[in-house]
């Protein structure tokens, strides 16, 4: 079986030292069911059985009573249990929406000049007159979305500074649209919502160094890591390695406006099934647990350890050190002076409640 990126690059025993594993009981029934969906189900999908099961043994099959157990909406659990009822394993897996075909150009080389020339020639016209010019000089039909396209390809604008304002308009209606972590509704779930963020170091000897940090809204479990760029690739390895760390158990993730958190960590999160937040522009205060936990890191690790941010690798070994400490040693006032894995034992063991992502409690 090949292992992730992440999978390859942790230490032996990392994610056991930090997720120990417990003893739930199970049904033989129910029991061989999860068995069977581990080997036939891709994460998300086991994921979406939980709640199933739940529904037919602790929840006594109240929709409702699961859909509050798990931090999802009542729909959405019907939704998935309808699809189970009637396809089984096949339909908890996740669909693409995308259509089976998509429109593809078909102009040729000399459709192509020729749409160019008439554009240069009347500049002011757009797409549908330009068509019907093209059809009586050229004596051939061609559709007005070819024609859009070439202009648009081509930058063929009159009043291409008032082009490009407009396009930085749509953009920032666009982040203004984004779902803003003011309008979240939090749950007193572990890994229900983690905020994500980006250190930057000035290196005595010029360059920077980027550290990306996380940490959980409930359990203060936290996480960071090391690199040497500021890109969206880094940003969705470490988003990989936050979910392996967690049992793949992310729900919603809260971030910034920075680069980084676009492109490609935008595909990942979308690939794990990741519901984006983000805080508002220039406004630190909305994440004030990461950003205590970014001083934190320098106060307690930076500033006192004798390692060099310019070796990565190095610095990423040490740094792993000392988080398991932060996690597993470090008492947090916020946590009543426990530990984020003894708060997380103690969540996991209480009776009446279970992690969303392992197997439920279930009675006979």
């Amino acid at each position: 079986m090949n292992k992730t990126r992440a999978e390859r690059n942790l230490p032996a025993g990392f994610r056991q030292a930090y997720f120990p594993t417990r003893e739930v009981d199970t049904t033989p029934k129910w029991d061989a069911l999860r068995i069977e969906g581990r080997k036939k189900l891709s994460l998300k999908a086991q994921l979406k059985l939980e709640w199933i099961i739940f529904y037919h043994t602790q929840g006594g099959k109240d929709g409702t009573k699961t859909a509050r157990q798990f931090g999802i909406t009542r729909k959405t659990f019907h939704k998935w249990n309808k699809r189970f009822e009637s396809r089984n394993f096949v339909g908890l897996e996740e669909v693409s929406r995308a259509p089976h075909t998509k429109r593809k150009r078909t102009t040729t080389r000399v459709q192509e000049q020729q749409i160019i020339r008439l554009r240069e020639k009347h500049i002011r016209c757009g797409k549908m007159k330009l068509q019907k010019r093209y059809t009586r000089i050229y004596g051939e039909w061609i559709s007005s979305w070819h024609i859009q396209k070439i202009i648009e390809d081509k930058q063929l604008y009159f009043d291409k500074k008032r082009i490009q304002q407009q396009k930085h308009r749509r953009s920032v209606r666009k982040i203004q649209n984004r779902k803003r972590i003011t309008a979240f509704t939090k749950q007193p779930i572990p890994h229900y919502l983690w905020h994500v963020d980006t250190v930057v170091f000035t290196l005595p000897e010029g360059g920077y160094r980027y550290l990306l940090t996380a940490i959980d809204e409930n359990s203060k479990l936290a996480y960071a890591n090391l690199y040497t760029t500021h890109t969206s690739r880094n940003a969705s390895d470490f988003l990989l390695r936050l979910e392996y760390l967690t049992g793949n158990q992310l729900i919603n993730i809260h971030h910034d406006n920075g680069s980084e958190f676009a492109k490609e960590f935008i595909e990942a999160c979308t690939k794990l099934n990741l519901q984006q937040w983000y805080s508002r522009p220039r406004t630190p205060k909305d994440n004030p647990v990461l950003e205590r936990f970014n001083r934190t890191i320098q106060e307690e690790f930076i500033e006192v350890t004798d390692v060099d941010l310019a070796d990565v690798d190095y610095f990423n070994k040490v740094l792993l050190k000392w988080l398991i400490d932060y996690n597993e040693y470090r008492p947090h006032q916020a946590l009543d002076y426990l530990t984020p894995l003894q708060y997380l034992e103690k969540y996991y063991t209480t009776k009446d409640r279970v992690s969303p992502m392992s197997p439920s409690y279930t009675n006979d």
